[in-house]
């Protein structure tokens, strides 16, 4: 038995003398990866589905270990069609997770030379969409308001009015009037300004959302599961503010408390971390669920 383990012992340390540079670079890589291919399926529907392929996977190897022919058989042959079915049954997260790919060079290469003023505009129109959603909330107005960061907002605005004004309190709450032929739709911001009006966002077909939560909040998740965007909603019916984004949905906001929630989402700040603190950190968090 000692025999044994020496030589096993031998054997792989004989393997990791002939590891290179490539080896582990190329291990770093695929476990890079990975893990987030794992963080960016982790909460949203596509992670039930991965573990059911997953737990196929594993039957499938324990019945070649066992030599069942019969299931081995069945299993292969359903894994060599099984690709097709994956990139069909995980399009919607196929597609945003490549463009979250697509936008990470993007933002580490803005983020060089960035400078504050960018960032106080930012914070200026946040400023000013946590008022009007404070005002929508009181008077129990719906809104959907749609921050662009880095993926395009194409496919939602085709059919909308081009707005491209400053934004300020007035024009959102006259937006998103009762009587107003655009209430209806969400209004996206752009580079600090109204880009768009009467928006229609895709709705989420997830089927774990809370049955208490109305079009508003469906469509606000299905555009954050397919873009970068965070949604700020207001609920016609009980003057709620929401924010949503990466598929998750936040509740209970004030304007206090959904302002410095937008900053810590929206605003590039290239000043030192611990100045930046005191000023914009939330000192208490927003409530979720209800």
């Amino acid at each position: 038995m000692i025999e044994f383990f020496q030589n096993e012992l031998n054997v792989i340390w004989a393997s990791l003398k002939t590891i290179t540079f490539v080896d582990v670079l190329d291990i770093l890589i695929v476990a890079g990866i990975l893990f987030y291919a794992y963080r960016f399926i982790r909460d949203r529907r596509a992670g039930k589905l991965a573990i059911g392929v997953l737990v196929l996977l594993g039957i499938m190897i324990l019945a070649n270990i066992l030599s069942m022919h019969m299931l081995s058989y069945l299993l292969n042959n359903i894994f060599q069609v099984g690709i097709l079915m994956v990139f069909i049954l995980f399009q919607p997260e196929i597609r945003s997770f490549l463009e979250k790919v697509g936008s990470e060079p993007v933002k580490s290469l803005r983020g060089i030379g960035a400078d504050n003023s960018s960032a106080g505009e930012m914070r200026s129109v946040i400023a000013k969409v946590s008022e009007a959603a404070a005002v929508l909330s009181r008077e129990k107005t719906g809104a959907l308001i749609v921050f662009k960061r880095e993926s395009p907002l194409g496919d939602i605005s085709p059919n909308a009015a081009a707005i491209d004004a400053e934004v300020s309190v007035r024009l959102l709450r006259n937006l998103f009037f009762k009587n107003s032929p655009l209430h209806d739709g969400a209004v996206t911001i752009s580079d600090g300004r109204i880009s768009y009006a009467g928006c229609y966002l895709p709705v989420s077909s997830r089927t774990d959302i809370d049955e208490s939560l109305g079009t508003r909040h469906r469509a606000a998740l299905g555009m954050s599961e397919n873009s970068d965007a965070v949604i700020v909603v207001v609920s016609e019916e009980t003057g709620r503010i929401s924010v949503v984004h990466e598929g998750k949905i936040e509740f209970a906001f004030s304007k206090e408390a959904l302002e410095r929630r937008l900053c810590s989402l929206l605003v590039k700040d290239t000043r030192p971390a611990r100045k930046r603190r005191n000023k914009d950190e939330p000192t208490d968090t927003a409530g979720k669920g209800e």
